[in-house]
């Protein structure tokens, strides 16, 4: 993985369709993985003072760090099927569509004179519609909220101290392009596929959050630039433009990454073969759909590690599956110092066997 400079912050965001950012500690590891002398700071300025990337929920309801460039595209090609799938959610713990949608007008209301914090919208929705509506706007998982991100309307404003703050999408990014469902899911696909092709109709519809039904709708829609290809026996789709790069493509197979929990790379497929042997799948995709940081050597994991802070050190345990070379093992010694660059402390790495 050749890393990019912090200048290329969006860009590299933008490579690898967003990065999931329901734990920001590890969102911000995925781009240190990627940018190489990137500090803390480069992320809290393209996101709140560049205003480059923005938090939102987006593929399969996850909170993520998106490009703004390209925003207009996954809200446009989110926004039914994430809709759809939060108020299914509402209606099974007694929420109708109705008392939902009126909940997300009040929000957008709310906000018209700028960012609150969580528990200040909740109060303001309250005096608006009643105590039954507090729990839906406190919600930990988004609640109302998540919907009224989905569908365009509010994101992620600056943290106020430890507090998270929403503002709408209409103030903190004024003027944004809005796209039709159709040329924003088309371009969605094409983005998928740049980025992590060749991959198959079922890939692609678990990473958006989409039934097969408007996965293939949209590959449909793309005609001849979407082509078939096999790889290693296994059918894959691929746009037709890349095929030429894709074969010509040389791999360092000695190539070494720390990749953090949650790190996009990790679930860009539904079928993981190509990435970890099946003997070590629950080590990294473990229950409650957590995953394990995991070291990867030339594409594939061969351990997980995890790391506890103490004042100024950071003892990083590396749990390899089999027995590492002295030249991974450097490599990886490597990785875990400019880690600590990163996160301002000292880092001490010990391998567990």
């Amino acid at each position: 993985m050749n890393r990019a400079v912090p200048k290329l912050l969006s860009a590299v965001v933008r490579d690898v369709c967003g990065i999931q950012a329901q734990l920001m500690t590890a969102a911000q590891l995925a781009l240190w993985a990627r940018v190489q002398y990137l500090t803390p700071q480069d992320i809290e300025r393209a996101l709140w003072q560049e205003r480059a990337l923005v938090k939102t929920w987006c593929m399969r309801g996850t909170l993520h760090l998106l490009p703004t460039e390209d925003l207009s595209i996954y809200i446009g090609a989110l926004r039914r099927s994430g809709v759809r799938e939060v108020q299914r959610w509402f209606f099974k713990y007694g929420l109708s569509q109705g008392k939902a949608n009126m909940m997300v007008e009040a929000i957008v209301e709310a906000l018209a004179m700028g960012p609150l914090t969580r528990r200040e919208l909740a109060e303001r929705i309250v005096s608006l519609l009643g105590e039954m509506s507090r729990p839906w706007v406190e919600h930990s998982w988004g609640g109302v909220a998540k919907q009224a991100a989905l569908q365009g309307l509010i994101c992620f404003g600056p943290n106020r101290g430890q507090e998270i703050t929403f503002i709408r999408l209409d103030q903190w990014l004024p003027g944004l392009n809005e796209l039709s469902e159709e040329e924003a899911a088309k371009a969605l696909l094409r983005r998928y596929l740049r980025s992590y092709g060749p991959a198959s109709l079922q890939d692609f519809s678990k990473w958006a959050g989409l039934v097969m039904k408007d996965a293939s709708s949209i590959r449909d829609q793309l005609g001849d630039e979407v082509i078939e290809v096999s790889i290693e026996g296994e059918p894959g789709l691929l746009l037709y433009e890349d095929l030429e790069w894709v074969q010509t493509e040389v791999s360092d197979d000695q190539t070494v990454c720390l990749l953090p929990s949650f790190d996009p790379y990790m679930l860009g497929h539904f079928d993981k073969k190509h990435l970890v042997d099946q003997a070590h799948y629950k080590e990294v995709y473990r229950k409650a759909g957590w995953l394990s940081p995991v070291v990867l050597l030339g594409g594939r994991v061969v351990g997980t590690w995890s790391y506890k802070r103490h004042g100024s050190q950071l003892s990083l345990t590396v749990m390899p599956f089999d027995s590492l070379s002295r030249v991974v093992r450097n490599k990886i010694k490597e990785k875990a110092a400019d880690l600590g660059r990163f996160l301002e402390v000292t880092c001490v790495v010990t391998f567990s066997e």
